[in-house]
């Protein structure tokens, strides 16, 4: 069970749009290696882990990167709100603005939809956290 808390981890408070800095900070969102998938990929790899504490530890990463998720999708939103007709094109934002205006959508930087296709749970617990640990160190 999870509890919600409702206020971010670490407030964001953004005041001028950048549409060209939130198409590239959205695959942090829902890119191949972003928070969707992470929190995702350890949350359905916990039940295949035989160890109790363990299996919580995945549960409580994984709700981790949901809190990050909330953050990064903050960031994407208040860098798009308010966004006039130029700076959506000279940004080369309006490909998205076409099919989600302000609205905050799981993809990667090149546009591409986020899928499940991008992580793996195989049920090999070994296998699992070797892909988490490459997962997580792609962003550093």
């Amino acid at each position: 069970m999870f509890v919600y808390e409702k206020k971010l981890q670490y407030p964001v408070r953004i005041k001028n749009c950048n549409p060209k800095l939130a198409s590239v900070i959205i695959s942090q969102y829902g890119g191949p290696d972003g928070e969707l998938g992470a929190s995702l990929r350890y949350l359905s790899q916990r039940y295949a882990m035989p160890y109790p504490e363990l299996k919580g530890l995945l549960t409580d990463i994984g709700t981790e990167e949901l809190g990050h998720l909330e953050m990064v999708g903050t960031l994407v939103h208040q860098l798009t709100r308010n966004l006039s007709e130029d700076q959506i094109k000279t940004a080369g934002f309006d490909t998205y603005f076409v099919d989600h205006t302000t609205g905050v959508y799981p993809q990667f930087a090149s546009g591409y939809p986020w899928s499940a296709s991008t992580m793996q749970v195989t049920g090999d617990v070994i296998a699992d956290l070797t892909e988490d640990l490459a997962a997580d160190g792609a962003m550093a």
